[in-house]
C-alpha cells in the first residue's frame, strides 16, 4: 500500500524531511521537527500542505564542503522497498564526502611549497541544494621542466625562465628528485657509495637568482661554485654524505661564455670525494631573455669516471641552450659577445 501524502526523512539526505505526495517524491524539502511525539514548548507545529496543495518549497544554502542533495526515484518511497538502509547508506556517504571535502579544503588553505611562499589556493564555492556539486580544476604541474613535444621530442623547457635545453641521448626528465628546479638527469640510479642512498650519474639544474643583489655573471658564477659542489658531492637535503665527504677541489676551467645570446660567465671545478671516483661540477650565469632580464644561474654535476657522463657534454648542453621560440640563437664558450663584469 502506497503511504499517504505527507513529509517523511528524505532518503536522500536523511538530516532533512522530503515531500511525499502520495506517488513520488517532489522537489519540496524541509528541515526535520524536533524528536518526540509532539511540538517542542512554546513551538507551533508546521501543517502540511492542504490536499491536492503542493507544499512551500523549502531552499537550502550550502556552505563549503557540504554535501549536494541528489534526488532519487520512487523506489525509495517511505515505507518502501529500499527505504531504510537506502537512507542510511546514503547518509554515511554524504558523511564521509563532506569530511573528504574537509580535509581538501584544508590543504589548499594550509599548503606552502618548499620555499615556504603559499599556493595558488582555491577559493570556497557556495552552492545552492538545485545546483550541481563544484568542480576544482586539477592543480597546475610544479616542476619547471615541461615535457618534450612531440615536434622536438629532444628539447625541454624552462618556462620560467624562457630557454629550452638540449636533451642528450641518455638524458631523461626528473623522477623522484628531491633537489628544487633539476631540468633533467641521467637515465637510471645507482647505489651512493657511502651511505646506501640512491645517485644519479649527471643532473643539470636552473634556477633564477633572486636572493642576491649582485647582477653580475662572473661574481654570480665564482660565488656560487662551493655550494654546488656542497650540494652535489658532501651532504644531501637530509645530512647525510653519499660520497663520505669532500676530500679537495680545484678549477679546472672558466671564463666568458654566450648563452642564448646573451654574455655570461661560468667556474668548472674537479671534486675529489672520499669514496667513489667523485665528479665534475660547474656554476654558469646569463642574464635572463625575458622579464626583467634577471640572472640564471645553472649548474651541471657529472659524476667522473667510466660511468659518468661525457665532461664534453657540458659544452653541448651550453650550446644548445636557447630562447623560447628562437631555434637559432646559441652560445657556447669563447662566443664572445661583450664584457661580462
Amino acid at each position: 500500500m502506497t503511504p499517504p501524502p505527507g513529509w517523511y526523512r528524505d532518503p536522500s539526505a536523511p538530516h532533512q524531511e522530503r515531500w511525499w505526495d502520495g506517488t513520488a517524491w517532489t522537489e519540496h524539502r524541509r528541515a526535520p521537527e524536533p524528536t518526540g511525539y509532539g511540538p517542542a514548548v512554546g513551538q507551533t507545529p508546521v501543517p502540511g500542505p492542504a490536499p491536492g496543495q503542493q507544499p512551500t518549497p523549502v531552499h537550502y544554502q550550502m556552505q563549503p564542503g557540504q554535501a549536494a542533495t541528489v534526488p532519487l526515484s520512487t523506489r525509495g518511497a517511505p515505507g518502501g522497498p529500499g527505504g531504510g538502509g537506502r537512507g542510511k547508506a546514503v547518509a554515511l556517504t554524504a558523511a564521509a564526502a563532506v569530511l573528504v571535502a574537509a580535509i581538501v579544503t584544508g590543504v589548499f588553505a594550509l599548503g606552502e611549497d618548499d620555499g615556504g611562499s603559499p599556493r595558488t589556493q582555491t577559493p570556497p564555492v557556495t552552492a545552492t541544494a538545485t545546483d550541481p556539486s563544484p568542480v576544482s580544476d586539477p592543480p597546475s604541474p610544479s616542476p619547471t621542466a615541461s615535457e618534450p613535444s612531440a615536434d622536438d621530442p629532444a628539447v625541454v623547457e624552462d618556462q620560467l625562465n624562457g630557454v629550452t635545453f638540449p636533451l642528450p641521448d641518455g638524458w631523461v626528465l626528473p623522477k623522484y628528485v628531491a633537489e628544487d628546479d633539476v631540468m633533467m638527469t641521467t637515465d637510471g640510479t645507482y647505489d651512493c657509495p657511502a651511505d646506501g642512498s640512491v645517485c644519479r650519474h649527471g643532473l643539470v639544474v636552473s634556477r633564477t637568482v633572486t636572493a642576491n643583489a649582485e647582477s653580475s655573471p662572473k661574481v654570480l658564477a665564482q660565488q656560487d661554485i662551493e655550494d654546488a659542489a656542497d650540494d652535489a658531492y658532501d651532504r644531501d637535503l637530509i645530512g647525510n654524505k653519499p660520497f663520505g665527504g669532500i676530500e679537495s677541489h680545484e678549477e679546472v676551467a672558466s671564463g666568458p661564455v654566450a648563452v642564448a645570446g646573451r654574455a655570461g660567465y661560468y667556474v668548472r671545478w674537479r671534486v675529489k670525494t672520499a669514496k667513489g671516483p667523485g665528479g665534475y661540477v660547474q656554476s654558469m650565469v646569463f642574464p635572463s631573455t625575458v622579464g626583467t632580464e634577471s640572472p640564471i644561474l645553472v649548474r651541471y654535476v657529472f659524476d667522473a669516471g667510466e660511468d659518468g657522463p661525457p665532461l664534453a657534454g657540458m659544452d653541448t648542453i651550453t650550446k644548445g641552450i636557447r630562447p623560447i621560440g628562437d631555434a637559432d640563437t646559441g652560445g657556447g664558450v669563447g662566443s664572445g659577445i661583450g664584457p661580462t663584469d
